[in-house]
């Protein structure tokens, strides 16, 4: 084993350690342990078929909590050779930045002699990037077939599987989406536009490249691999639905539409009895996809929110902090309300407070909170530190059955129609996902989140500002926002959504505001008109 020079202890918060790329730490415990692991992992992937015919590779970062993650070593598998039969010895070591620090040596015929593998490049921005513990580059033929459905899709979109609960960050009824770049020659070449792919998809934790493999990523290894399987099971899942004729995209995952006849179907196309002629370009509604609802005012009576959420939020906002002072969710909330009291603070906001430090005492910090929160709630304040909290005090509510939520009587059927007609529905609300799910969840209908692709909240910006629906326009994967229908029953919003180029719709409901006269806008009062 080929190994760097001996370096010089280090001085690390008073305490002296040997440093990571000295001969010493390179055959210590953690280095060897880790190479011990790929190999094991290797031979399981093998059996799996993600790494069949020298194919594939893993690297995972040495676990030292004495290192900062982004400067702890990288052991990686080696290049062309049979992963079920390899050993420590055959791995490579790698500074944070890529520099090999110790290579395994070459063995006799018929062996090829030792090369790093051909996937460094992409594992190392997967490390910069995501601060990834673990990488792995698999070929299994699920991740490659499902990239060949439709060689003209630049994404893989799967929605209501149990399985996507196991990508970080996702849950049953949220819509996976994972990028897919174009195959090279050689894999070094892919290199940028996986870099831009993890980029422009800041949530996605895996890249397929088309007609050849998948690369997953982690925390750990053990994030790593969870995530793996799940993704090769969802994209075999996707195949065997696709042979069934059967729609992996869509919540119900009911017979696949043809793309044309889905859309053309959401066209309101006059046709004369006698010739069969189209009627005038002015009586053809425009091709969409996708249909983005707003909830308050829209798909739910104001007054459920205003009289009934916003009431049972604000009385028990105490009782919430109190009984879950110490979980890490309300931890977090604390922290976001911190933030946001601060800067309301610094801007002189009406109704603000201080809030102290912990040190004071749980009582005098949650006194503190339930005033400022009780004044962001009077205010009607679209922050996300307040919906989140919101959303949280309301999960409650709902488990507990002391809150059902309505839906104007429309709704139910016309998700079920547009669902049925093969279109997309989302939500985008200043609630937060968390609040939107219950709310569609625990409905006077019944839970209507089968009919739901993805929910959206401010975190992708404003409802007000136009960027916010280039953002979600973006997220959806259209080809021409004017896909997209949002409706709303606020006219800013309206304004918005239409200069990011979407189709959009105002809904005018029992307590809804008025409108500005000639606004310009195509308006309804029912679901069952568009």
């Amino acid at each position: 084993m080929a190994v760097a020079s001996a370096a010089p202890l280090l001085a690390m918060n008073g305490a002296v350690k040997m440093a990571t790329n000295s001969q010493v730490y390179l055959e210590g415990t953690k280095v060897k342990e880790t190479k011990s692991l790929i190999a094991e992992l290797c031979r399981h992937f093998y059996n799996q078929g993600w790494v069949s015919g020298t194919g594939g590779s893993i690297t995972i970062k040495v676990n030292d909590d004495s290192i900062p993650k982004p400067q702890q070593l990288i052991v990686m598998s080696p290049s062309g050779v049979q992963k079920e039969r390899m050993v420590e010895e055959d791995m490579y070591v790698l500074s944070s930045n890529g520099c090999v620090l110790s290579a395994p040596l070459a063995k006799p015929y018929p062996y090829k002699s030792p090369k790093c593998s051909d996937c460094a490049p992409l594992f190392l921005k997967a490390y910069e990037m995501r601060n990834a513990g673990a990488v792995i580059h698999s070929h299994g033929m699920e991740s490659c077939i499902v990239t060949m459905l439709n060689p003209l899709l630049k994404e893989f979109r799967i929605t209501h599987m149990e399985m996507i609960k196991g990508i970080q960050g996702h849950g049953y009824y949220d819509e996976l989406v994972v990028p897919i770049i174009e195959n090279t020659a050689h894999e070094r070449e892919l290199t940028e536009s996986l870099t831009e792919a993890i980029k422009a998809y800041p949530k996605t934790t895996a890249v397929l490249v088309r007609n050849h493999g998948i690369y997953v990523w982690g925390d750990s290894w053990i994030s790593a691999k969870t995530q793996a399987e799940c993704y090769h099971y969802l994209f075999d899942t996707a195949i065997k639905l696709n042979q069934l004729g059967l729609d992996w995209t869509t919540p119900t995952h009911g017979p696949i539409h043809n793309s044309n006849v889905a859309l053309s179907s959401t066209r309101n196309v006059k046709t004369s009895a006698k010739a069969g002629a189209l009627a005038s370009d002015g009586d053809i509604e425009p091709l969409r996809r996708c249909v983005v609802l707003d909830i308050e005012g829209t798909t739910t009576p104001i007054s459920f929110v205003i009289d009934v959420l916003f009431p049972y939020a604000r009385d028990n906002v105490g009782r919430h902090l109190d009984a879950t002072y110490d979980s890490a969710e309300t931890q977090e909330d604390i922290k976001l309300l911190r933030a946001q009291v601060q800067e309301d603070l610094e801007n002189g906001v009406v109704g603000a407070v201080p809030i102290p430090s912990d040190d004071a005492g749980k009582e005098e910090v949650i006194a503190a909170l339930v005033t400022n929160v009780e004044a962001m709630i009077k205010a009607d304040r679209k922050i996300t530190a307040l919906k989140e909290l919101q959303g949280h005090i309301w999960q409650t509510g709902f488990q507990n059955n002391e809150l059902e939520a309505v839906v104007f009587d429309d709704v139910p059927e016309a998700l079920e129609r547009w669902t049925a007609l093969g279109l997309k529905v989302y939500i985008y609300s200043s609630g937060s996902r968390l609040a939107q799910r219950l709310i569609f969840g625990y409905t006077n209908y019944g839970d209507l989140r089968k009919y739901l692709c993805g929910f959206f909240d401010t975190t992708v910006g404003n409802k007000r500002e136009t960027k916010s629906y280039t953002e979600i326009t973006a997220s959806l994967g259209v080809d021409n926002p004017s896909e997209i229908l949002f409706v709303t029953d606020v006219y800013q919003e309206a304004i918005a959504a239409k200069a990011a180029g979407l189709e959009v719709i105002i809904s005018v409901r029992p307590g809804n505001g008025p409108l500005p006269e000639n606004h310009g806008f195509r308006t309804i009062t029912s679901f069952s008109e568009i």
